[in-house]
């Protein structure tokens, strides 16, 4: 059975602290705030690779996912205003009977 657990992301910081500044080891660390060791890891990783940026928080996305999901959005839309557009040049431009 696995519980849900939602940690703040000063609470993370600090257990990134601890393994990184303070040398522990992740088992211990994961150990005393019972969390797999794997998450721990997890949260050592994300820090290291986004930096103050690594936790956005729920249903939030680092700044380049969400630029990035904004040029798909866009693009999309683009491609659809061409769709349309090219229809109404078929209709418009048919010969009269």
């Amino acid at each position: 059975m696995s519980r849900k657990r939602n940690f703040s992301v000063e609470y993370k910081k600090e257990i990134i602290k601890l393994v990184t500044e303070q040398g522990k080891k992740v088992t211990h660390v994961a150990k005393d705030i019972d969390v797999s060791e794997a998450t721990v890891r997890r949260w050592v990783k994300e820090y290291g690779t986004h930096g103050y940026e690594a936790f956005p928080g729920k249903g939030k996305l680092h700044p380049e996912d969400e630029e990035i999901r904004l040029m798909k959005k866009k693009m999309a839309d683009l491609e659809e205003e061409n769709a349309i557009l090219k229809k109404a040049i078929c209709i418009f431009t048919k010969p009269e009977k």
